[in-house]
């Protein structure tokens, strides 16, 4: 069946069918699973509540500081808590946005391959040298000021 076809009564029972086959675990890949542990973290950091928690951390860490009589070790955890969620965020947050880029870049292919007047020479460009990407960019900028449907 060709998507072009698709009455919109069945492209939602398409759209589930596709979801289900893409989240199956790809066969020999491990990194599934931490795909979708960074993809849960990455959007459990992003929320409010989130961010009042780390509030509450802070404020509850300074608070406590008479009680610690500002020592070296009060501090101490503060500093160590902070660089450990750092540098784990780090990984989570480049791996989210690594496959949120990816997804972007098939589905712009996509609409590449189903325009009739696109180049497919444009698909699978961001794995080429600079260079070629910035020569494609300045043609593409130079065709587009040339054509009428620019202009309006």
């Amino acid at each position: 069946m060709n998507d072009r076809h698709i009455s919109l009564d069945e492209r939602p029972a398409r759209d589930r069918s596709l979801r289900k086959r893409s989240l199956k675990e790809p066969e020999g890949k491990g990194s599934f699973g931490f795909a979708r542990f960074s993809a849960l973290v990455a959007a459990l950091a992003g929320r409010p509540a989130t961010f009042a928690i780390a509030v509450a951390t802070i404020l509850a860490w300074g608070l406590s500081g008479p009680i610690f009589r500002w020592s070296d070790t009060w501090q101490l955890v503060i500093n160590t808590g902070t660089t450990i969620i750092t540098f784990l965020m780090v990984f989570v947050i480049q791996n989210a946005q690594n496959r949120d880029a990816m997804a972007i870049q098939v589905k712009l292919d996509e609409l590449i391959c189903a325009t009739r007047d696109a180049r497919d020479k444009l698909v699978g460009i961001e794995d080429l040298d600079d260079t070629v990407v910035e020569r494609l960019k300045a043609e593409i900028q130079s065709r587009s000021k040339r054509s009428p449907a620019a202009v309006g």
